[in-house]
C-alpha cells in the first residue's frame, strides 16, 4: 500500500513538472521540447543576429567607400606644391617619359631611369643627332630618328642595340620587349623586327604602290602581332590600309604572315595603337576603329564624325577626339569613348591647350603657361597658370605630377 502510494506521488510529480515546462514554453513563443530543441532554436536565433550586424557593417562600409570615391571625383583642387624639385636638369635637350612608376629620361648623350624623387636608378651613355623613345610597360627603345641607332632598355638597364641599315623613321616597342622599326631605304621602306637583345626577327620590304607608305606601326603585349598601316593613291583618292602580321604559328602558311587586313577608300589612318586584351585602334581622319583578336585581329567597332578632329588621345581604357565647336563660350567639344567603343562622356570646354594626353587615367592638357587636369568622367580638378614656360606634364602617382619647365623640373602635388 505504501509503495503504491510513493509510485502515485512520483507520477503526479512528474506531470505537474511537465505542465509547468509546457506553460513556460508557452510563455516563450515555443513548443515544449527538450533541451536539445531549446539550443537549436537559440543558436538559429545568433546565426540571425550575427547576419543582421554583417549585413548592416557590409552596407556601412560600402557607403562609406561609395561617399569617399565620389568626393575623391568630385573634388577639385584650386593650388599646387611642390614636392621635389630639379633645377639641374637640361631641359631644353632633354626628355621624359613615365615608365611603369619611374621616369625614362634621354637626351642627345645618354639615358636614364629615375625614381619620382628624381634619384638615378641606371644611366646609359651614346650619342645620337634626334633621340626619340617609345615606352611600353617596363621596356622602352630609344630610335635616332633620320638615323641609324636603336637601343632597347627594361627596367635594369639595356638589352640590346642595332645599326639599321636604312634610316629610322619611327620605333615602336611592345610590353615582352620586342620592337619593330621603320626604315627609310629611298624609293622603298623597310618594316624591320627585331628581338628584345636586338637581334633581327624577320624584315618586310614595302613599295609605295603595294601595299603603299607606311604610316605608323604597333606590336601586341606578346609581340606576337605586328600592326602596320599603310597609304596609298588609287585612282585620285588617297586610301589607307591596315595589315596584321603574325609572327607565330597561325601565321607561318600567310603570304607576307598577314592573317586579316582592311582597306579604307578616302580616308587617313596616321596613328595606330595596341591597346590591353588584344584590342588595337586604328586612328582616322574620320573616327577611329577598333579592332579584336590574339591571333587573327578583326574589327569589331568603328566610330565616325563628319566633323574635322583636331586631337586625339588614348590609353588602355579610353579613346578621345576633340573637335572645334562653333560656341564663343566654348571652344572645343570632346568625346570620350571606352575601348569597347561605347561613349563615355561629351562635354565642351574652353581651354586653350597645345597638347592633349591621358597620363594615369587623368585628361591631361597645357601650354606653355597653364595646364589642366581633368578625371576619366570629365570633371575639372585643376586648372592654373605657372611661372615659366611648360615643357611636358604627366602623372607619376596617386595626385602625383611631373612638371617640366625651362627652369628644371618638379614633382607636384594639387592641394
Amino acid at each position: 500500500m505504501a509503495n503504491t502510494l510513493k509510485k502515485m506521488m512520483k507520477q503526479h510529480k512528474k506531470k505537474k513538472l511537465a505542465a509547468e515546462r509546457a506553460r513556460l514554453a508557452r510563455l516563450q513563443g515555443k513548443p515544449a521540447g527538450n533541451h536539445q530543441d531549446d539550443y537549436a532554436a537559440r543558436l538559429s536565433r545568433h546565426k540571425r543576429k550575427v547576419l543582421k550586424k554583417t549585413v548592416f557593417t557590409v552596407a556601412v562600409i560600402v557607403a562609406a567607400v561609395t561617399g569617399i570615391t565620389f568626393y575623391v571625383e568630385k573634388r577639385s583642387y584650386h593650388n599646387y606644391k611642390v614636392v621635389q624639385s630639379s633645377e639641374q636638369e637640361d631641359v631644353v635637350s632633354t626628355s621624359y617619359l613615365e615608365m611603369d612608376g619611374d621616369i625614362l629620361r634621354y637626351s642627345p648623350d645618354g639615358v636614364s631611369l629615375v625614381s619620382d624623387s628624381m634619384s638615378t636608378i641606371w644611366s646609359e651613355n651614346y650619342q645620337m643627332q634626334n633621340p626619340v623613345a617609345d615606352v611600353n610597360g617596363t621596356h622602352a627603345v630609344i630610335a635616332d630618328k633620320d638615323g641609324t641607332a636603336l637601343e632597347i632598355y627594361d627596367k635594369s638597364g639595356k638589352t640590346g642595340s642595332i645599326t639599321t641599315s636604312y634610316s629610322i623613321v619611327k620605333a615602336k616597342v611592345s610590353k615582352s620587349g620586342v620592337v619593330a622599326a621603320i626604315l627609310d631605304g629611298g624609293d622603298d621602306t623597310w618594316i624591320d623586327f627585331y628581338s628584345t637583345d636586338g637581334s633581327l626577327i624577320a624584315e618586310n620590304q614595302t613599295k609605295v604602290d603595294d601595299p603603299g607608305y607606311p604610316m605608323d606601326v604597333a606590336l601586341s603585349d606578346d609581340g606576337v602581332i605586328m600592326m602596320v598601316t599603310y597609304q596609298f593613291v588609287e585612282g585620285s583618292d588617297t586610301t589607307s590600309y591596315v595589315a596584321f602580321y603574325n609572327f607565330g604559328d597561325v601565321g607561318q602558311n600567310e603570304d607576307d604572315r598577314i592573317v586579316s587586313g582592311y582597306k579604307y577608300e578616302g580616308v587617313v589612318i596616321p596613328q595606330i595603337q595596341y591597346l590591353s586584351n588584344n584590342r588595337s585602334v586604328a586612328l582616322k581622319d574620320n573616327g577611329f576603329t577598333i579592332y579584336q583578336g590574339s591571333q587573327i585581329p578583326k574589327e569589331v567597332k568603328t566610330v565616325e564624325t563628319d566633323k574635322e578632329i583636331v586631337s586625339t588621345f588614348y590609353d588602355d581604357d579610353m579613346i578621345g577626339m576633340v573637335f572645334k565647336n562653333d560656341s564663343k563660350d566654348k571652344q572645343y567639344t570632346m568625346e570620350v569613348y571606352t575601348t569597347e567603343g561605347k561613349l563615355k562622356f561629351k562635354q565642351d570646354f574652353n581651354i586653350p591647350y597645345t597638347t592633349i594626353k591621358l597620363s594615369g587615367g587623368n585628361i591631361l592638357m597645357y601650354n606653355s603657361s597653364q595646364m589642366c587636369v581633368m578625371n576619366s568622367r570629365g570633371v575639372q580638378k585643376y586648372m592654373g597658370s605657372v611661372d615659366g614656360t611648360i615643357k611636358d606634364f604627366f602623372k607619376i602617382g596617386w595626385n602625383r605630377y611631373m612638371l617640366v619647365l625651362d627652369s628644371g623640373v618638379d614633382v607636384i602635388k594639387l592641394s
